[in-house]
């Protein structure tokens, strides 16, 4: 059984960079989000700085510079926080 990743969103001003890359592995990235409770590659935490996608094209792997590419394109969606422990979340 596969559990679902949960993810805190990131707000930035429109302009700002919004591509959060784990700075622990260099190999994640995501949108206005990050991962809880940790980097799902290396397991870090609080390690994530935001660039624009021109910077990491700059000086990413060409994975990173993929799932750039595809972090950016994705449709933003509303990303609900992730519950307290004990805590249960009304479906929507």
């Amino acid at each position: 059984m596969s559990e679902q990743q949960t993810f805190w969103p990131v707000e930035c001003e429109a302009g700002e960079p919004d591509l959060l890359v784990c700075m622990s592995c260099l190999g994640e990235v995501f949108k206005r989000k990050v991962p809880i409770p940790d980097c799902p590659a290396c397991h870090g935490v609080s390690t994530y700085e935001a660039f624009t996608l021109d910077a990491i094209r700059d000086w990413g792997t060409d994975q990173l510079i993929e799932k750039a590419v595809r972090a950016n394109a994705e449709v933003e969606q509303p990303v609900r926080p992730a519950p307290a422990p004990g805590v249960e979340l009304p479906a929507e």
